[in-house]
C-alpha cells in the first residue's frame, strides 16, 4: 500500500528545493543512474521522522560543498514502489535501507549510508559523511 501523496508532498519537497530530481519509475532510475552518468547521489526518502527529519536537510548542507556528485535524484519508500525496487536492484548485498542514500559513479554503487547511520547523527554529522564521499569520488565541481 502506497503512502497517500497529501502526506507525504512536503517530504518531496525537502529534497526538490535543493535541485534533486524525483525518480517516480524504474526508467527514470535507469535514466539517472545509467553507466557513464557519472557521479550521482540516490536518496531513497522516507517518512521516518527522526531519520529522515535529519537525512533531507543534511543533503542540502552537503550539496553546497565544493566536491559534489553531478546530479542528485530520490525516490520515495512507500510510494514510489517500483523505482525504490528498481535502486535497491542496483544495490547487490545492502540490505533495504530508508532513508538511506548511495553515491553512484557511472552506473555503480561506490558508497552506502544506511538508515542505523543516519538515526543516531544530527544533519551537520550526516553531511560531513556525505562530504568525505564526495571529496573521495567525485570531481572538483566547476560550481
Amino acid at each position: 500500500m502506497r503512502y497517500p501523496e497529501q502526506l507525504i508532498a512536503l517530504m518531496r519537497e525537502d529534497l526538490r528545493q535543493y535541485g534533486v530530481q524525483e525518480t517516480r519509475t524504474p526508467e527514470e532510475v535507469d535514466r539517472a543512474l545509467k553507466p557513464g552518468g557519472g557521479t550521482v547521489l540516490m536518496v531513497i526518502n522516507s517518512v521516518c521522522g527522526c531519520a529522515a527529519g535529519k537525512a533531507r536537510p543534511a543533503v542540502g548542507m552537503a550539496l553546497a560543498h565544493h566536491n559534489h556528485p553531478e546530479s542528485t535524484a530520490t525516490v520515495f519508500a512507500g510510494a514510489d514502489l517500483e523505482a525504490v525496487a528498481r535502486v535497491r536492484e542496483l544495490l547487490p548485498g545492502a540490505p533495504p535501507s530508508s532513508p538511506s542514500m548511495a553515491l553512484f559513479r557511472d552506473g555503480k554503487p561506490v558508497f552506502m549510508l544506511h538508515r542505523h547511520e543516519i538515526e543516531s547523527r544530527q544533519a551537520p554529522e550526516i553531511a560531513k559523511l556525505l562530504t568525505e564521499a564526495f571529496d573521495q569520488y567525485c570531481v572538483t565541481a566547476t560550481k
